[in-house]
């Protein structure tokens, strides 16, 4: 540019406003493309919630953590807070549908909401309810885990998605680092759907994952939410110091 005094003004007022439009775009794509894209992978998150519940007695997803979050809003936030945005929560479909609707209202934008017609099947009949609804081309993995672990850290998650990045390995879990005991969430590469898919509904994934033990990527922790399942009262009890709420919404 020939002129010097132009220059000088484009400086002074047109930079500081292309700086802050940049920043803003950096941190609107930060908020609105995670899910691992920023990671260079694409992993939405999946909450398993239709199981029946029979040792609570209630739907467990209700249960609260605090006065602000029940068990399914608390990882809803975590997982947003850790990259997660593209969530699908899984419940049964004759179970408190409305009532968890009305739970997650207090976690903006509310997550998809899949129901599994028939929660008898077992648990990998949700998981693979979930799976159907998120399946789409460029997707890399899902981050399963389960309404009865809903203390589990952000930095878990994190370490989680990063190690998945890192490896592509076919099935990625937090481990606990004393005694390298088997934790939640875990990911699953979308190498391995299928065989979830063809997996015998009463043995449900465990079959699938011992199959491929010696590929599995371990990611020690120290986060003993990931290890927590908190599914009778007494369990409840234990963690949270109190006795759960007798009860929350209907069956």
């Amino acid at each position: 540019m020939s002129c010097p005094h132009c220059w000088q003004r484009i400086r002074m007022s047109t930079l500081p406003l292309l700086m802050w439009q940049i920043l803003g775009a950096c941190a609107a794509e930060r908020n609105a493309r995670r899910s691992g894209y920023d990671r260079g992978v694409t992993v939405p998150g999946l909450i398993l919630t239709g199981g029946r519940s029979s040792r609570m007695g209630q739907p467990k997803a209700l249960l609260p953590v605090d006065d602000r979050d029940s068990f399914v809003s608390r990882l809803v936030r975590t997982l947003r807070e850790a990259g997660v945005d593209d969530l699908v929560v899984v419940a049964a479909g004759d179970g408190p549908v409305d009532a968890i609707r009305r739970a997650l209202a207090a976690t903006p934008p509310e997550p998809r909401i899949i129901l599994n017609p028939d929660p008898s099947r077992g648990q990998l009949s949700s998981l693979l309810t979930g799976l159907e609804a998120l399946d789409r081309p460029g997707l890399d993995a899902v981050l399963v885990t389960l309404v009865d672990i809903p203390l589990v850290g952000v930095s878990t998650v994190r370490a989680l998605l990063e190690a998945y990045a890192r490896t592509r390995a076919p099935i990625v879990r937090p481990i606990r680092r004393r005694d390298s005991a088997h934790g939640h969430p875990v990911v699953f590469d979308r190498s391995v759907f299928e065989a979830l898919r063809d997996a015998d509904p009463q043995a449900g994934a465990k079959p699938v994952v011992r199959a491929l033990e010696a590929a599995i990527e371990n990611v020690p922790v120290d986060d003993s939410g990931a290890f927590v399942d908190i599914d009778t009262p007494e369990a409840y009890r234990r963690v949270f110091g109190r006795p759960a709420p007798a009860s929350l919404a209907p069956r």
